[in-house]
């Protein structure tokens, strides 16, 4: 697939806006102002990357309990993510959702959830309500490789299927639920091909090669937009640090962790050196984005610190719908 370099160019810049964004947070977290606990997207920004940059701004978005790379890739504001980590009134559900339900609806997400899986009936519900409404729009939807062995896996995918929802099924196969190994959990080679008992095309990618997850995604999206149902991406990644803040991630053998992690299999490295060697950036021009996006997560930071918390008296606003 040919690729433009304003496409390119954008790929390296929302997979290194990811990074430095869970960069920020991790710095954050150290500093004791954000409540609970977090589940980090480092080294998992080429699938957020890839696959929003193939998607309109009209286009839906579900993510998980490991969601700030999500949002942030589909082009929310880093001042009001930020914010709503810290729990301030200035976040994009007013400091009340925090990590893993961080969400915003105006830049077409859904929301974070913090239950294993439970994106997935969301995602068809949404992807559903678009093909009843007759729009062209579609759904792509984040989950891990723990989450494939909840029944709400099969249940989401046979639905999409039947109906032909406008459903791109993302898995971000990190290799790990918690710190159990994929291989004790998944018969089969890989989790794409589980997708067959409900004829649904499928394809395995390098979840760390930005380039990569958008050209599946591109044949995904346009598969949904022309009413040909849903297609399963599974991404192949690793994450850079435990499952949450707190977990050391001892149960990674230690050559698989080092191949992994090395600088080579980077996602910010491998799209960078793409974009280079296709001629859409120069050395110079990929400093320059990331001393841009440094300036403006740094921002996003002091932002987020010197906003103020909500007030009591709100804590039960927002809680429920009002009556049609």
């Amino acid at each position: 697939m040919a690729v433009d370099k304003k496409t390119l160019i954008d790929l390296y810049t929302r997979t290194l806006r990811v990074r430095l964004f869970e960069e920020k947070v991790w710095e954050l977290f150290g500093e004791n102002i954000v409540p609970g606990t977090l589940h980090l997207y480092l080294g998992q920004e080429a699938t957020a990357a890839g696959v929003t940059v193939a998607l309109k701004d009209s286009d839906w978005i579900q993510s998980t309990h490991r969601g700030h790379g999500h949002v942030i890739a589909k082009g929310a504001d880093p001042n009001a993510a930020l914010a709503e980590l810290l729990g301030k009134a200035t976040g994009s559900c007013k400091g009340k959702g925090g990590s893993m339900h961080i969400t915003e609806f105006e830049k077409g997400v859904l929301g974070a959830t913090g239950v294993v899986a439970s994106g997935l009936p969301i995602a068809v519900g949404a992807a559903l309500s678009s093909q009843m409404r007759g729009t062209k729009d579609v759904v792509a939807c984040f989950f891990g490789d723990g989450a494939s062995n909840n029944g709400t896996f099969g249940e989401s995918l046979n639905m999409s299927a039947i109906w032909k929802l406008p459903v791109i099924w993302v898995v971000e196969n990190n290799l790990y639920a918690m710190g159990t190994p994929i291989k004790l959990t998944c018969a089969s080679s890989t989790i794409a091909e589980r997708a067959n008992g409900y004829c649904i095309p499928n394809t395995v990618v390098d979840g760390n090669n930005a380039l990569a997850v958008y050209e599946a995604t591109v044949e995904a999206v346009k598969r949904a937009r022309n009413r040909e149902g849903p297609t399963l991406i599974e991404c192949q990644t690793y994450r850079q640090r435990g499952h949450s803040r707190f977990d050391p991630a001892k149960y990674r053998p230690e050559e698989e962790a080092k191949e992994w992690l090395s600088e080579e299999r980077d996602a910010i490295n491998v799209i960078r050196k793409i974009a280079i060697e296709q001629g859409a950036l120069t050395e110079k021009e990929a400093e320059k984005i990331r001393d841009k996006l440094q300036k403006e997560i740094d921002k996003a930071g002091d932002f987020a610190k010197k906003s103020e918390y909500p007030k009591p008296e709100e804590v039960f606003d927002d809680v429920f719908a009002e009556a049609i």
